[in-house]
């Protein structure tokens, strides 16, 4: 791309979204309100509409945006490490509107209410039928993270995701979470049930024994005349964030120098326009940005990072923009360029909220979910508990719903100590709202969600907080694997994100006793990633954490959470507390 300043500075404020004030729209029907939101005009010859990390998440839900989304170093500062009014400020968006909601943590309970729920497939069919009439030819890009994070999704083997993307009208895919259902499960869905309506693509994943390509490295596409190649890129660390031995034969990795040998391929063959479908993160993606010239756009995933506004990066061979689409059904990005001359000479690019109660469900979608969910619904409905305070996930280092997991974790089985993923999956609940076991599995349903109690060292405690702290936080983005810290319960310690590797973790404390590097202690977990805790007989954690639910009187207590103390990095425009 080769856009002056002049013409990337006046295009910038474009991608930003309307403000739509608490009451604007109070009183509006829905289609009214739809019209205020989602009528975006036309612009140029080519249109990429993009979604990621879904999660599985086929009804609309509440989801809490994160207050502390630390940027450090070069980072610190800069998108996607703003939270709250930082980020608002960015984006030009209004506090108290709508778009705010859907951005930002900020009045969370009191917006949820006035709004309503987010995402939902019915829903968000409606808009991209909507835009695909308004755009023609354009296609629906995928980002991964599309068949995991729900009941149903593990109860029918990821169908029930498969069977609504088709609906939906994706055209091109890449993947991460969609691996753990195993190297056959994968391919019987690509080449089966995919099979001449949705192209899987993925440069970085190849073969072990002889480096084959597993799955198509690009697709190229005519839209209105114009050639567009979209590369894939799934997600690099797959075999470390996840159990190897589901992508046993299978080779990943960020593979820039391949990346770029696709970018000049594809360009021979007469591409006008490439972008890069990514499962990276949003930090690797910036730095991919910078290192492979010839890229359009990078739009991206796995960070769940909502971005407004797209970041512009400078390369040896020009500009490419990178962008985030969130999670879970929340956000559909909308990326338009102008191709003249067998060239980008110009882009629009909007972040679009789903609101379920602004855009009417579309009555097709609807019955194929209903039709989904019919079996499991009984099941799916069961109140386990209400709660009392607000349960959410996202954040740097704890959210009240992974502090219920820890809670249950050490009450149940008898532990010192409980660790829980990092994961920036789930979906999150009001005050009074009732904990059912879809919730309870929005927030754990994976192929691998045993739950464990192992004694561990204190200095083995140590270790696994600061290799995961050091995925979190390293400084160069190609060392980072995305996600968030382990939450952590029972233990106290601090924290040094600015620290060398090896040093971030200190002053770590159990019942305000300092743990010992010798001494053994109880730690309970869940998702280990080694092959023989699949055969170890262990419970299933949603059946640990139900069995504390159930037990509880029927009301959970808002939970207080565990954080660490936080040094070296404060004030920062990510942290607020």
């Amino acid at each position: 791309m080769n856009l002056t300043k002049r013409e990337f500075f006046q295009v910038l404020g474009a991608g930003t979204m309307a403000g739509m004030g608490l009451g604007t729209y109070a009183e509006a029907d829905a289609a009214t309100a739809a019209n205020g939101l989602y009528d975006i005009p036309k612009f140029g010859n080519v249109s990429f509409l993009h979604m990621t990390d879904c999660h599985a998440q086929l009804k609309p839900i509440y989801f809490r945006e994160p207050n502390v989304n630390l940027g450090i170093g070069s980072m610190k500062g800069n998108l996607p490490h703003l939270v709250g009014e930082h980020l608002l400020k960015v984006a030009k968006v209004r506090p108290g509107t709508a778009e705010a909601h859907a951005l930002t943590y900020l009045d969370f309970e009191k917006a949820a209410k006035r709004y309503g729920k987010v995402g939902g497939f019915a829903h968000l069919a409606t808009l991209v039928k909507r835009l695909k009439a308004s755009r023609p030819g354009s296609l629906l890009l995928d980002g991964g993270d599309t068949w995991q994070g729900s009941a149903t999704s593990l109860w029918t083997n990821a169908q029930d995701m498969v069977d609504a993307c088709k609906l939906l009208g994706v055209d091109v895919m890449t993947g991460h979470w969609e691996f753990t259902y195993g190297m056959e499960r994968v391919k019987e869905i690509v080449e089966k049930d995919f099979a001449g309506k949705v192209d899987f693509v993925a440069q970085n994943v190849k073969t072990n024994d002889f480096g084959d390509q597993v799955f198509k490295p690009y697709v190229i596409r005519e839209m209105n005349g114009v050639p567009c190649a979209i590369i894939g890129q799934a997600f690099p660390y797959t075999p470390i964030a996840n159990p190897r031995y589901m992508v046993a034969d299978w080779a990943f990795g960020i593979q820039d120098e391949n990346m770029q040998a696709m970018v000049n391929e594809a360009r021979a063959k007469g591409a006008q326009v490439v972008v890069v479908l990514s499962h990276n993160g949003m930090d690797v993606d910036l730095k991919m940005a910078s290192r492979v010239s010839g890229i359009d756009a990078i739009m991206g995933g796995h960070t769940h990072d909502g971005m407004p506004v797209a970041s512009i990066v400078s390369n040896k061979g020009g500009k490419t923009l990178v962008t985030n689409a969130g999670s879970n059904g929340k956000f559909l990005g909308v990326l338009d360029f102008q191709v003249k001359d067998k060239k980008v000479t110009d882009f629009r690019y909007k972040l679009m909220p789903i609101f379920a109660n602004m855009l009417p469900a579309d009555k097709e979608m609807d019955a194929l979910i209903t039709k989904i969910r019919a079996p499991y619904e009984a099941k799916l409905n069961e109140v386990l508990a209400v709660t009392e305070g607000t349960l959410y996930r996202r954040g740097n280092f704890n959210g009240t719903g992974d502090q219920l997991l820890l809670d249950a974790l050490i009450d149940v089985q008898g532990a010192d100590i409980a660790f829980s993923p990092g994961f920036r999956w789930g979906t999150s609940l009001l005050p009074g709202q009732a904990i059912t076991r879809e919730w309870l599995m929005d927030m754990t349903a994976t192929t691998y969600s045993y739950a464990t109690v192992t004694p561990m060292s204190g200095a083995t405690i140590k270790t696994v907080l600061e290799d995961v702290c050091d995925n979190l936080f390293n400084p160069d983005p190609y060392y980072q694997q995305g996600g968030d810290m382990v939450r952590v319960g029972g233990l106290q310690y601090s924290c040094n994100p600015m620290a060398g590797m090896g040093k971030r973790i200190s002053d770590m404390r159990l019942n305000g006793k300092l743990i010992e590097a010798d001494k053994s202690y109880m730690v309970a977990g869940w998702a280990p990633v080694a092959e023989e805790a699949k055969s170890a007989g262990n419970k299933p954690v949603w059946d640990v954490v139900e069995t504390w639910l159930k037990a509880g009187g029927g009301k959970v207590a808002a939970r207080k959470l565990n954080m660490p103390k936080v040094e070296g990095v404060l004030p920062n425009p990510g942290y607020v507390a």
